[in-house]
C-alpha cells in the first residue's frame, strides 16, 4: 500500500481555515500560530469553495475570523474578507459591525465608518456602547470634536449610558489640542462613573502641552491621594516637559520615582531622555541611556538614531555621526531630509565641504546601496547653504555613477544658478528638465516656497521660468498664491 502525500502547510491552513468557517471552531483563530498564517490567498479559496458548493460560512466564526485581521493590522484583507461573508449569505449583526467600525478607527478612515453606521441602520442593527465609543473615538483622534460630541448626544438618546471610555475619548481629544477648558468642563460633567488613571493621564498631558506644569504636577498628587498610581504613560507626559525646561535634576527625581514605583521606562522614556541630553551636548549620558535600553530589551527606533546624530553634529564628533548614520541604514531606517542637513551642516560649519563629496563612497565602502536620495539630500542642501561648487562636485559624481537626477536635483541646482547670475546655465538645465519630462509637483512648489520664504522676489522669477518652459502647470502656481 503507498504511504499517504504528506499535506503542505497551506492545504493544512486551508483545511483548518475551512473548518473554522464552516462549523464554526472559532477559538481556533485564537491560536497565534493559525493567526500569522492567515493570507489573502488561504482565506479567499475556503470562501470561494464555499460560495461553489453552496455552504454558508459560520457567522462566529466570520466575525472572529475578522477580528484577528484587524488585531493584525491587515485592514484592506478585511474589507475582501467581509464583501466574501456577504456574497456567500453571511447576514451580519452588532458584533461584526462593531469589528469592521473598529478596523475603520485603526485605518482612520471616517466616511467607511458612517457608511457602516448606514448599513447598520437599514438592517435594523442597533448600536451598542461599544459602537458609539468607537465612533467617538474616532472623531476625537482627528480631531472632530463636535461630530464626537453628536455622538455622545445620539448614545443618550438611544438610553445607552456613557462609560468612562466615553468620557476619556471625548477628553482624549480636546487635550490633545490644548483645549483644556472643554476637557475640564468634560471632567466635571461625568456621571454615573468614576475617573481612572486613563482619565487622569489625559488630563496631565494635556495640561503639560499647554505649558502649565504646575497644575499637572497638582493633578497627579490628586491622582494619587485617589489610590490611582501613575503608569509610564504619565510619567512620560511629565518627563517630557522637565526635559523641555531644561530641568534635568526634577527629570532624574522622577525616574528615582519611577523604579521606586517599579515603573519600567519604554522607548518613549529612553527616547526623551536621550533627545534631552543631545540637546544639552551631554553625549556620555545620551549614550548610557541608549545602552541601557538596548540591555533592558528595548529596541532602538529612527527617533533614537536621528537624536543622536543631532547631538554628535552638534558637538562635533562626525566619525560618531555617520557611524551611526550607517547603523541606521543597516537597522532598515531611512534618514530624512533633516538628518542628511545636520551632517552637511556640521561639516560646511567647519569648512570641511570635501568630507561631504566623499559621503557617497564612504556609503558603498560599508556595503550601503546609494541612490538617487542621498545624492538629492546632499545636494539640495549644498544648494540653501550656497555652496554651489560643492553641489557640482556631487552633482557630476552621480552623473559618474549613472544615477539619473530627479526634479527636485534639477530644481535645487537651477535656482542656485538662477541666484548666482548663471542665466546660460539655467537656460541649459531647463532645456534639460523639458527633455527628461521632469516636472515641478505641486509638493516641490510647497516645499521650495517653505525653504526659501525669505526670497519671494526670485522664487516668483524662478516660477514664471518653469511655467514658461511647460515645467509647471500655472494653475498650481496660482492655486497655492491664493491660498497663501
Amino acid at each position: 500500500m503507498a504511504a499517504p502525500v504528506p499535506l503542505t502547510v497551506e492545504t493544512q491552513l486551508i483545511q483548518s481555515l475551512f473548518a473554522i468557517v464552516l462549523k464554526g471552531h472559532w477559538s481556533h483563530l485564537l491560536n497565534p500560530k493559525l493567526g500569522s498564517c492567515l493570507t489573502s490567498s488561504a482565506i479567499h479559496q475556503v470562501l470561494e469553495h464555499m460560495r461553489v458548493h453552496g455552504l454558508k460560512p459560520h457567522l462566529h466564526a466570520c466575525t472572529v475570523l475578522l477580528h484577528s485581521l484587524v488585531k493584525d493590522r491587515l485592514i484592506s484583507m478585511v474589507w475582501k474578507v467581509y464583501k466574501k461573508m456577504i456574497k456567500a449569505g453571511v447576514v451580519p449583526n452588532i458584533h461584526t459591525y462593531n469589528v469592521l467600525i473598529h478596523a475603520c478607527c485603526k485605518s482612520g478612515d471616517i466616511e467607511k465608518a458612517e457608511g457602516l453606521v448606514s448599513e447598520m441602520e437599514l438592517r435594523c442593527v442597533f448600536p451598542d456602547l461599544f459602537t458609539f465609543n468607537t465612533l467617538i473615538s474616532l472623531y476625537s483622534k482627528r480631531g472632530m470634536h463636535y461630530e464626537a460630541l453628536c455622538v455622545q448626544s445620539r448614545m443618550e438618546l438611544a438610553g445607552v449610558s456613557p462609560d468612562m471610555v466615553t468620557y476619556n475619548s471625548l477628553m482624549y481629544g480636546f487635550c490633545r489640542e490644548g483645549r483644556m477648558t472643554e476637557a475640564v468642563k468634560l471632567f466635571r460633567d461625568i456621571k454615573g462613573c468614576v475617573p481612572n488613571h486613563i482619565t487622569y493621564t489625559t488630563l496631565i498631558d494635556g495640561y503639560c502641552r499647554v505649558n502649565d506644569l504646575e497644575e499637572a504636577l497638582r493633578l497627579c498628587k490628586v491622582m494619587k491621594s485617589k489610590g490611582l498610581y501613575p503608569g509610564v504613560v504619565t510619567y512620560n507626559s511629565i518627563l517630557r516637559k522637565f526635559c523641555q525646561e531644561g530641568r534635568m535634576r526634577d527629570t532624574n527625581k522622577l525616574l528615582n520615582e519611577m523604579s521606586q514605583k517599579n515603573v519600567e521606562p519604554d522607548n518613549v522614556t529612553c527616547n526623551t531622555l536621550i533627545d534631552a541630553y543631545c540637546k544639552i551636548g551631554d553625549m556620555l549620558s545620551a549614550v548610557k541611556v541608549k545602552n541601557r535600553m538596548l540591555a533592558s530589551g528595548l529596541k532602538v527606533d529612527a527617533f533614537t538614531y536621528k537624536a543622536l546624530i543631532h547631538g554628535f553634529c552638534m558637538v562635533p564628533e562626525m566619525d560618531s555621526a555617520k557611524d551611526l548614520l550607517f547603523n541606521m541604514l543597516d537597522a532598515g531606517f531611512c534618514p530624512s531630509y533633516c538628518t542628511y542637513t545636520w551632517i552637511i551642516d556640521a561639516y560646511c560649519n567647519r569648512g570641511n565641504e570635501e568630507a561631504v563629496t566623499k559621503l557617497p563612497d564612504e556609503f558603498v565602502s560599508k556595503g550601503i546601496i546609494v541612490d538617487v536620495s542621498l545624492y538629492r539630500a546632499l545636494i539640495r542642501r549644498l544648494c540653501k547653504r550656497e555652496r554651489l561648487d560643492c553641489a557640482e562636485k556631487v552633482y557630476s559624481l552621480m552623473q559618474e555613477k549613472g544615477i539619473l537626477a530627479d526634479s527636485v536635483v534639477f530644481t535645487s541646482l537651477t535656482y542656485a544658478y538662477l541666484k548666482a547670475g548663471k542665466s546660460s546655465v539655467v537656460s541649459r538645465m531647463l532645456d534639460e528638465m523639458f527633455k527628461r519630462r521632469l516636472m515641478v509637483t505641486r509638493k516641490i512648489y510647497r516645499s521650495f516656497n517653505a525653504l526659501y520664504a525669505s526670497e519671494s522676489d526670485i522664487l516668483c522669477l524662478f516660477w514664471n521660468h518653469m511655467v514658461e518652459r511647460g515645467l509647471m502647470s500655472k494653475t498650481v502656481m496660482m492655486t497655492e498664491m491664493q491660498q497663501t
